[in-house]
């Protein structure tokens, strides 16, 4: 009795100590965004019944009289899995499809390069849009992609294919636009926030917004004021200064002079960085200046507004001859944080973080409270009061 006793107790505690498989697999409803909306009904078919009642055989009987509103339009995805950064995963038949790279992508279609460079022309598939996420584009240039091939369009010359899975992203540049997510690039080392010294002016709030969605992601950012030739760059070295004590590497350059440009290729090769600012910086002329062959088109500022005008119309994904790729973005003209609550600001601006924890109350804003260890270090200045206006800015803006 003894002895079966203590086997069954043996037995019990292995029992407790096997860890089931962890299973990723589960079933997940979705929204379903429809391709077609509904058909407007043709007249009021209640009163048409009510004026010849034995005209009821010939009445429309495709039409839907009534259905459940868009709110409880669902549908079940089974098979889905989340990767470990919440990302939705989808399961696929991974022996049809090829792996990729996106280089550009507008709205459903995107293109897509493969390893021995051939590249393909694909659409996207429509349960990852009917997937709810608050992105507003599925997928993005540098995104890892898989997708299957579905022939050659002899017409035009072009492989086809459909993006099945997005594969699990790092280094992401996002914003908010119209209240969603709007992601700049994807599966990036670095960021390069591109300024201008003149013509438009220069924004240091626009950069520090870049920085703190930077800080973020975990993505680091390097400062290039570019147009260095249309002023004395002994003007900007206070703001150099100020980015440099944060230990961000700030580099001028021109594109129309090259000066600054040995810097910038050793910054960018081996990277994969992207490029990213104002309308009207000049990114693209820089991206030329480095890699002529690119010949990517470039537009001049407005006279009336003084503001650059929109000449990148999508994200592009680049390989650099001498190493590294960048991706080349439109410009934006305002950049409003995704994801970031105003109460979490402060950790991503570096300067601030010896100081927050010294401040007299714990959810101190650092803006009107009484023995604010931020407010002190900036009246003694350890911070900058640009920067403290600028955090104060993206406060009182909302983010």
């Amino acid at each position: 009795m003894n002895g079966a006793a203590d086997e069954s107790k043996h037995n019990g505690a292995n029992r407790s100590c096997r860890v089931p498989a962890k299973k990723n697999k589960k079933k997940l409803r979705v929204a379903l965004r429809k391709n077609r909306r509904k058909r407007t009904r043709k007249g009021d078919l209640t009163r048409e019944l009510a004026k010849d009642a034995t005209d009821i055989e010939n009445l429309p009987t495709a039409e839907r009289v009534s259905g459940k509103s868009d709110l409880s339009r669902r549908r079940t995805v089974v098979g889905a899995e989340t990767d470990d950064e919440g990302q939705m995963q989808l399961v696929i038949d991974e022996t049809q499809c090829l792996p990729g790279r996106v280089m550009t992508a507008r709205g459903l279609h995107a293109i897509v390069e493969v390893t021995d460079g051939t590249q393909y022309e694909c659409t996207v598939r429509r349960l990852l849009r009917t997937i709810d996420r608050a992105s507003r584009n599925t997928v993005v240039a540098g995104d890892r992609v898989l997708f299957q091939p579905t022939g050659f369009d002899a017409l035009q010359k072009k492989e086809l294919g459909v993006i099945e899975r997005v594969e699990p992203r790092r280094g992401t540049l996002s914003r908010m636009s119209q209240g969603s997510q709007h992601l700049i690039a994807a599966n990036v080392d670095q960021a390069l926030i591109v300024a201008s010294a003149a013509d438009p002016p220069l924004k240091p709030n626009l950069i520090d917004r870049f920085l703190v969605s930077a800080e973020q992601r975990d993505v680091r950012s390097i400062i290039c004021i570019n147009k260095c030739d249309l002023i004395d760059t002994a003007d900007l070295q206070p703001l150099a200064g100020r980015y440099g004590r944060m230990g961000y590497e700030v580099v001028f350059v021109s594109a129309m002079t090259s000066a600054g440009m040995d810097r910038l290729r050793f910054l960018l090769a081996d990277k994969q960085t992207v490029f990213s600012g104002q309308s009207g910086v000049g990114k693209s002329s820089l991206l030329n200046a480095l890699e002529p062959s690119l010949g990517l088109r470039v537009g001049a500022v407005s006279a009336d507004s003084g503001k650059g005008t929109h000449t990148t119309r999508a994200a592009k994904l680049l390989r650099l001859g001498f190493g590294g790729w960048v991706v080349d973005t439109p410009g934006l003209r305002q950049f409003e944080l995704w994801d970031i609550i105003p109460e979490e600001v402060e950790g991503f601006l570096v300067e601030f973080r010896p100081f927050v924890t010294h401040c007299r109350f714990p959810d101190c804003s650092h803006t009107h409270e009484t023995g604010c260890a931020v407010k002190n270090a900036t009246a003694c200045g350890l911070i900058s009061v640009e920067r403290y206006n600028s955090y104060c800015r993206m406060l009182d803006d909302g983010m």
